[in-house]
């Protein structure tokens, strides 16, 4: 029987004891006498740090007061014939036993299941049997206890070659700053102001993302889920935002079964109320998709962080908002751990970043624990001066992919009524150089800040401005003389 050659392992060999009781667990054996042996035995080992020899087990055994007679005796008798085979293959051993422990706690993960449907278990809902049963599916016995640097150089080396899965941009200068797009795993933010271009942008992205051939969900909690759907319409359809609702019906379908053929991606949009969804929320439904539509994004686009709510900070602490906005950023980037996806996310700038053309990360609002959280902060700057060229400058505030200095502002095209941005020419870059030779483009040209616009309102603008008299910033005013 396996479950007494797991117990006379666990308590006659120590080796296999170390690497396979921690994910033993007492409702794993269903004879009394079996689990009565294992409760006494893990209870010296969590006591002792050691298995313990027979005679102990058996003292520890005589201590208990909750066992009748017959189950004494079988615990009596099954200690008494406890051996184990020294020729058992040990890596066989450690994998039946994790077999093992897979369909037992399947099995129970499945009865547990049936008991929540029937509303007998008051503790749980029905959206937590997903999640009951892929914690089931999911028991690994992970033998690594960390990476030895001088014995595995082979594998530290074969991790520097691994090409990194990305989600590249259809914006050449994003693939550079980010290695080729953004990685699983991650979450990036942007930070704009109130109309600044956020949800365009993501909305583009997400559009992009679509037709490259990725599973996108895009969360909403801002506008309802058939303004993002009209949006992404009008990006991918190449047409304004007015347009989309006079394009007549059998138009609109052949357009849309054209694009199905195009690409092998999905987009999913959900939308829920404005402060009233969290992380939980969020992982219940990635369960819901995946049952039900067989749908697992790979990247997530949540509009916006700052008006979720938190799973973890309630009641009186959700009042500090740098908890309660650093507990939601930790519990969005932890989903794109678990579920191995991308999360792009936004964020508003404070007051002291309008009007501000060089923004940092001290003007993100409400929490810098999101500065803290972030892969990757991108702030958004558009101005009067650049609505009327059709650009939006981008600024690099945080990179944890590449170096900062690299292209650490730059101008995309944008085209606001049909929700697109677009590659500017190399040479557009050169107006925003404000670093001296190379230093906001490689390459730029515009060290000696005599074209292009300023920036004001920083210690920098002023003193480009005086630099630069008679000459227009970024908003269109008269420089400073």
């Amino acid at each position: 029987m396996l479950e007494k050659t797991i117990l006379s392992n666990l308590i006659l060999n120590e080796d296999y004891c170390r690497k396979v009781f921690p994910y033993l667990k007492e409702d794993y054996f269903d004879d009394t006498v079996l689990r009565k042996v294992f409760e006494t035995a893990s209870e010296y080992l969590e006591k002792y740090k050691e298995p313990p020899s027979l005679e102990a087990l058996k003292i520890a055994v005589d201590k208990r007061k909750d066992l009748n007679e017959d189950t004494y005796q079988g615990v009596h008798q099954l200690v008494d014939s406890m051996s184990i085979d020294v020729d058992t293959n040990m890596d066989f051993l450690i994998d039946e036993t994790e077999k093992f422990c897979q369909d037992k706690d399947l099995y129970n993960s499945i009865r547990k299941a049936i008991l929540i449907l029937d509303s007998q278990d008051n503790d749980m809902d029905k959206g937590a049997i997903p999640g009951l049963l892929s914690d089931s599916l999911g028991i690994n016995f992970d033998q690594s206890v960390g990476h030895d640097f001088l014995e595995d150089v082979d594998d530290r080396y074969e991790h520097y070659h691994r090409v990194e899965e990305r989600i590249p941009f259809d914006i050449e200068i994003l693939n550079k700053i980010t290695k080729g797009g953004i990685p699983r795993k991650s979450m990036t933010v942007l930070l704009a102001t109130t109309g600044g271009g956020k949800s365009l942008l993501k909305c583009h992205m997400a559009a992009n993302h679509l037709m490259y051939g990725k599973n996108v969900l895009y969360i909403t909690m801002e506008m309802a889920a058939e303004e993002i759907g009209r949006r992404i319409d009008a990006n991918i359809m190449d047409i304004t935002l007015d347009e989309v609702g006079e394009v007549p019906r059998d138009v609109f379908e052949k357009r849309m079964n054209r694009y199905k053929t195009k690409t092998t991606g999905k987009l999913v949009i959900k939308e829920f109320p404005t402060g009233s969804a969290h992380s939980g929320h969020f992982r219940h439904l990635l369960n819901e998709l995946k049952l039900k539509k067989n749908f697992q994004p790979d990247v997530i686009f949540l509009d916006y962080l700052n008006i979720c709510s938190s799973a973890r900070v309630k009641g009186a602490a959700a009042a500090n908002s740098y908890t309660l906005v650093k507990s939601i950023a930790e519990e969005v980037r932890g989903l794109a751990m678990e579920y191995n996806c991308a999360v792009v996310t936004s964020s508003q700038y404070n007051r002291d970043a309008y009007g501000n053309s060089d923004v940092d990360l001290t003007n993100t609002s409400e929490s810098m624990g999101i500065t803290h959280t972030a892969d990757c902060i991108l702030g958004l700057v558009s101005s009067e001066y650049l609505d009327e060229m059709n650009q939006l400058m981008i600024k690099q505030l945080k990179n944890r992919w590449g170096d900062i200095s690299y292209y650490r502002r730059f101008l995309v095209g944008i085209e606001r009524a049909k929700m697109k941005i677009y590659e500017l020419e190399d040479s557009a870059q050169d107006n925003i150089n404000l670093d001296g030779p190379g230093g906001g483009s490689p390459g730029g040209k515009n060290q000696n800040y005599d074209d292009g616009p300023v920036f004001d309102k920083t210690d920098i603008g002023m003193r480009l401005n005086k630099r630069k008299p008679g000459g227009k910033n970024v908003f269109g005013d008269v420089a400073l003389t």
